[in-house]
């Protein structure tokens, strides 16, 4: 069971070694969604661009000296790969991480830039945790998953709990959801802390299996979607993440890739950030009025800027604004 205790633990842990990252506001983003105080919580300026490298780094910390010595693995379409590959390099060791052909190429660079040898898979027709998983037994490294781990989803709750240091008791968090480790995190520390706020998920609506499988009551498994939240396109839940979902979160909704690029092109142009479409899902579920009426303080996790100029352009081009 996650507790408050091991996020704060993890809190120390990354202490000085991630970014405590800054809460921007902006008048005219809360008008543009109803009026109320909006706080955006900003991980698209964290290491490696994304939430991603407070798990990463908390689950490698930990790790025993023969373990550090043998390596790691992690499977990933790009931000969690990045996160590892940094990791593993400031805890001394090396890092194979499994990513799809069809990963951002900017993704691609970086995770390689910060020295990981990337193994490539098909994202459509093989099982990127059983690649991984082969892997990791053949050359004996230790698998970092990207969110169904306790020591990752420890790690990236830190987000909530700096957050709610910082603007006091709110009213609903908004946090994206992929596998569930940044949620069920968040949700954890917010619920321990303020047991009244209300946490609501969000989907690409092409990708929607945490909101399936909490209507169904267990995990279900999806086609893997395609969307251009890449970063979200996972067909199942994890395990361990969706039974904190069950418990603590109150609500999942989606949004079209169209509101994505809309939610990227305010946040751009409004809050002066780059904010990649999987971070940019909490900003596009107020502005397309999912949550309507809005209570009066709203936190909205930024999980990640990692968008490259030339594809930030093609959608900021193709947005309805």
């Amino acid at each position: 069971m996650l507790t408050l205790d091991d996020v704060r633990d993890a809190a120390k842990r990354i202490d000085g070694i991630a970014h405590r990252t800054p809460v921007l506001t902006s008048r005219t983003v809360n008008e543009a969604c109803g009026g109320a105080q909006l706080y955006f919580k900003c991980e698209n300026l964290q290491r490696v661009g994304a939430f991603k490298f407070r798990g990463a780094y908390n689950a490698i910390s930990r790790l025993t000296p023969e373990q550090l010595r043998r390596g790691v693995a992690a499977f990933s379409s790009g931000n969690h790969a990045q996160a590892v590959a940094l990791a593993a390099r400031l805890a001394g060791t090396h890092a194979v991480i499994v990513m799809p052909e069809d990963a951002p190429q900017e993704k691609l660079a970086a995770t390689r830039g910060y020295g990981a040898e990337i193994v490539i898979y098909e994202r459509y027709t093989q099982d990127r945790r059983a690649v991984a998983e082969r892997i990791a037994d053949e050359r004996g490294l230790t698998l970092i998953p990207p969110f169904d781990h306790p020591d990752v989803m420890a790690g990236q709750g830190t987000v909530a709990l700096e957050l709610l240091e910082e603007t006091g008791p709110l009213d609903v968090l908004v946090v994206p959801v992929g596998g569930g480790g940044l949620i069920s995190g968040c949700a954890t520390v917010a619920k321990a802390l303020h047991p009244q706020i209300r946490v609501v998920g969000v989907e690409p609506e092409n990708g929607d299996d945490t909101r399936r499988s909490l209507a169904a009551g267990e995990r279900v498994r999806i086609d893997v979607p395609r969307t251009i939240a890449d970063g979200l396109a996972i067909d199942m839940p994890g395990e361990l993440t969706f039974s904190v979902v069950r418990r603590l979160v109150d609500e999942i909704v989606v949004v079209s890739d169209d509101e994505i690029r809309s939610a990227m092109t305010l946040a751009f142009e409004r809050l002066k950030t780059v904010v990649e479409p999987s971070g940019a899902v909490g900003l596009a579920a107020l502005l397309a009025d999912r949550l309507a009426p809005l209570p009066e303080r709203v936190g909205v996790v930024f999980s990640g800027g990692n968008v490259s100029v030339k594809r930030f352009r093609s959608l900021y081009d193709t947005a309805d604004r």
